[in-house]
């Protein structure tokens, strides 16, 4: 859990600072050797079974979401996110930052006997 946190921190820092995280599989032997695998769209217990490695972490970002998944023997966790844009978008998504109203006139005093006002003049 702790190993996956980590990644998943660093993975949610690496989005939110903009970059664009590509689909990483990490597997972590019984020695602690570490393999990286680009792409990879194994299930995770099918991985872990043919590899024999200890524990597979997989590291996701589908448009704003950021995701770790992972697997400790017949363990496994899921952590994930929206990035800080993700979350923005959701906040501000149809909510008119600003609007623009039509100028509004204001009374004017007529001169006495007069019953229409002048043309307006904008400036």
């Amino acid at each position: 859990m702790e190993n996956a946190a980590r990644i998943f921190e660093a993975a949610e820092s690496a989005a939110d600072a903009g970059s664009t995280l590509s689909n990483l599989t990490i597997l972590i032997n019984t020695g602690g050797g570490i393999r990286l695998v680009a792409d990879c769209d194994w299930p995770l217990d099918s991985l872990q079974a043919e590899r024999g490695a200890g524990m597979v972490y997989r590291v996701s970002q589908r448009a704003q979401t950021v995701r770790v998944e992972g697997r400790a023997g017949s363990r496994t966790c899921l952590f994930e996110t929206e990035t800080t844009k993700g979350v923005a978008q959701c906040l501000l998504a149809g909510t008119p930052l600003y609007f623009v109203e039509p100028p509004q006139s204001t009374p004017a005093l007529l001169p006495a006997g007069t019953s229409q006002l002048p043309p307006a003049v904008w400036g």
